[in-house]
């Protein structure tokens, strides 16, 4: 009886009857009990308790996709919040992989794509994971509807609100804010835009924003706002001949990451927060170093212990 039902696999047991996987677990004890409970309940999905005891701990089920699923284990019964965040959880990554659905990189950028009748739809390209995530349980939740976004959306992740715009199809995250209070649209439209300015002169790197960089006018229509930025005049630049952009696109990656960190007298506190991602092995003098680097090239000019990125 202690391996009926029972199908191993390289790391986990399927419960197995006539052909029918009725679910997947790591653990043999787990498969061993959940098998028997399906026993008991006469193998009908419907009977199966959200939350069991075995043992000292209480275990936390779900059917999904016609399967049951083992989410979790608790010392003490969960609630029912917490229930649903598993379930949630679990729908958005299944297979506990890096990413979860739905989400792949490509290079330096992570792009949002989906199946939908046979066809391969993108919904959009971000240079960071939490953005990408955000859009992706979004649209998880939504059915994979852009037009159920609003202006501002809370992330229910980060318990942060974005600013959130579709353009041709594509979800585009404009902002992340901690309180919503904080959001101001005309701002934040223009640093996007400076931002897709930037990109387009050389004067940083936002891949993601490639298929943007020749619609500024068109954009700054839509939003109301012209393109500014603080450190950066986007006026009379000759994008072929900028010699400009040649040093730019020629920083390293690290490089780049430094300069984007600054913006008007930037404290070097401020400039190693900003690249804590980055955080190694003499990490401090490494950013020391690639700040010397940028001021020989007259990308970047300290005083008084602060650096500003100089003007064109």
């Amino acid at each position: 009886m202690a391996e009926k039902y029972l199908r191993e696999n390289r790391n986990s047991f399927n419960i197995v009857k006539k052909s029918k996987i009725y679910a997947k677990i790591t653990n043999l004890d787990d498969a061993i009990f959940i098998r028997d409970l399906l026993i008991q309940n006469d193998w009908d999905l419907n009977k199966i308790p959200q939350t069991i005891k075995k043992d000292d701990d209480y275990l936390v089920l779900a059917i999904i996709d016609e399967k049951l699923h083992l989410l979790g284990k608790y010392k003490s019964q969960p609630d029912t919040l917490t229930i649903l965040n598993l379930i949630k959880q679990f729908k958005r990554n299944p297979n506990n992989s890096q990413y979860g659905l739905n989400i792949t990189r490509v290079f330096d950028t992570l792009v949002i794509k989906k199946q939908i009748a046979g066809d391969s739809y993108i919904f959009g390209y971000y240079d960071n994971f939490e953005d990408a995530r955000f859009v992706r349980n979004f649209l998880l939740d939504h059915d994979w509807n852009v037009n159920a976004f609003r202006e501002i959306e809370f992330d229910d992740e980060t318990h942060s609100y974005r600013v959130v715009s579709i353009i041709d199809d594509y979800v585009y995250v404009l902002g992340n804010f901690n309180f919503k209070s904080q959001i101001n649209l005309e701002r934040v439209h223009e640093e996007f835009l400076a931002k897709i300015s930037k990109h387009k002169y050389g004067l940083a790197r936002y891949p993601y924003l490639d298929s943007l960089k020749d619609r500024i006018p068109e954009l700054e229509e839509r939003f109301q706002v012209k393109t500014k930025d603080e450190n950066w005049s986007f006026d009379n630049i000759d994008e072929n001949e900028s010699i400009l952009n040649q040093v730019i696109f020629n920083l390293t990656p690290f490089q780049q990451a430094v300069l984007n960190s600054i913006s008007s007298d930037t404290s070097f506190g401020e400039i190693k927060r900003s690249l804590i991602r980055y955080n190694s092995k003499n990490f401090e003098n490494k950013i020391l170093r690639n700040l010397d680097e940028l001021i020989n090239l007259d990308l970047v000019e300290e005083r008084d212990g602060n650096y500003s990125k100089t003007k064109l």
